[in-house]
């Protein structure tokens, strides 16, 4: 088979996935942005995107699905370039919707199977719009926006032949009629590598060693921001550090913003709420990493006595199920992407988002107890180890999936 990928930031969802079906014979190709600058192990094109910001009084609630559709035609050009000058006709696409890249691609090839990787849809109640009346309130204006920000997710859908998700939750994001065509599978998580190890450590930047069966608290996400609760979290800290003095607090997380809005002019999240308890915490106890390579996350993760993950109810993080699959003890946020995995008492624990509270008191007990609480911690790991392998579980069944599309089948 002749299988394109498609995506902005490739290679995104398709890390695995693409030298899999490489491996398996198939002739794989990636179309990304020219701004990604990335090397691959498969061949690729790069499109270019120009399009000019929508002006907001003309395009209204029209500007989003004005930008995502002008990057499918972009993406669409590129393709038409690679059919009408290098005779490429692929069998299947497989590529991310969020974008918009894939909108137009059945009009250059008819014939090709097109599956979207659809991630999320966007609505105005019931998900992260208004969740956290604190950033956004679910006024009528704010609604609209967020329903029409699904607009190009359901056109490109229904477009295409399936889509997959990642998570039953995310699945069930998508309008009753579209579901039927989704798929679930998850990405996968290499349970090798996120495993625990008792001799993981990691220097710090201040020359200082942390060692597995240290006390240390590890909060991880891309950016620091409300929608992962990174306020929520520095807010029930103060009571942590109090209780337990030797206490060493390890968060990486970068100063952008990945999703919602940006903060304050001049400000950034991860400054905000330090300053806001600075005043009741030992700085010298906790560590800001910033962004860190994989190798620095993977042994953190090994070396976490108590991780906490907290989201809207949004799209979930890898960095949890690595985290749970490298023996960290999990005390993530209740709500629905993390209820999905985590049982509160069995494999991990559940606390309110806004709970600061109950968020102390969890986080406390955590390291304070570790070994009440390795039951639940060797729990976890076998969640992923059934259900989110990468190689004995999620690889198969992607791998199968898309070989179903093939001419022969």
């Amino acid at each position: 088979m002749k299988i394109l990928f498609v995506h902005q930031n490739f290679p995104g969802q398709f890390l695995y996935l693409a030298p899999a079906l490489q491996a398996r014979g198939h002739e794989c190709r990636a179309l990304t942005d020219v701004v990604n600058k990335r090397d691959f192990k498969i061949p690729f094109s790069r499109y270019r995107h120009y399009a000019p910001a929508p002006d907001p009084k003309a395009t209204r609630l029209g500007r989003n699905f004005t930008q995502m559709s002008d990057r499918g035609v972009s993406a669409a050009r590129a393709c038409l370039q690679l059919r009408d000058k290098h005779g490429y006709r692929p069998d299947v696409i497989f590529g991310h919707s969020g974008w918009g890249e894939t909108l137009f691609l059945k009009e250059i090839w008819p014939e090709a199977k097109l599956i979207v990787y659809a991630e999320f849809y966007y609505r105005g109640v019931d998900r992260d719009v208004g969740f956290d009346p604190e950033f956004s309130r679910a006024g009528f204006d704010a609604v609209m926006t967020a329903q029409a920000r699904a607009a190009h997710l359901g056109q490109s859908l229904m477009h295409a032949d399936a889509g997959l998700s990642p998570t039953q939750w995310q699945a069930s994001t998508y309008p009753p009629a579209l579901q039927p065509l989704i798929k679930v599978i998850f990405d996968g998580v290499n349970t090798e590598v996120m495993a625990p190890n008792p001799k993981a450590s990691m220097k710090l930047p201040n020359g200082k060693v942390l060692y597995a069966g240290d006390e240390v608290l590890t909060f991880v996400n891309r950016n620091l921001e409300p929608y992962r609760g990174y306020h929520t979290f520095m807010r029930a800290l103060p009571d942590v550090m109090a209780a337990r003095p030797a206490a060493q607090v390890v968060i990486v997380g970068g100063d952008d913003v990945s999703y919602g809005a940006a903060a304050p002019a001049g400000q950034t999240w991860k400054q905000m709420f330090l300053d806001e308890v600075k005043d009741r915490l030992d700085l010298s106890r906790v560590h800001f990493l910033g962004k860190v390579p994989y190798a620095q996350f993977v042994a953190l993760m090994q070396i976490s006595r108590a991780h906490a993950y907290l989201t809207y109810p949004f799209v979930l993080s890898w960095s949890m199920l690595e985290a749970m699959s490298a023996g960290a003890f999990v005390i993530g946020s209740k709500s629905a992407p993390v209820e999905e995995l985590i049982e509160d008492g069995v494999n991990g624990r559940l606390v309110d988002f806004f709970d600061i509270k109950g968020w102390s008191d969890a986080l406390t007990e955590a390291l304070a107890e570790p070994e009440r609480f390795k039951p639940q911690r060797n729990a976890a790991r076998q969640t992923i180890l059934d259900n989110y392998d990468l190689q004995n579980v999620c690889m198969p069944r992607m791998v199968d999936y898309v070989e179903s599309f093939g001419p022969r089948s």
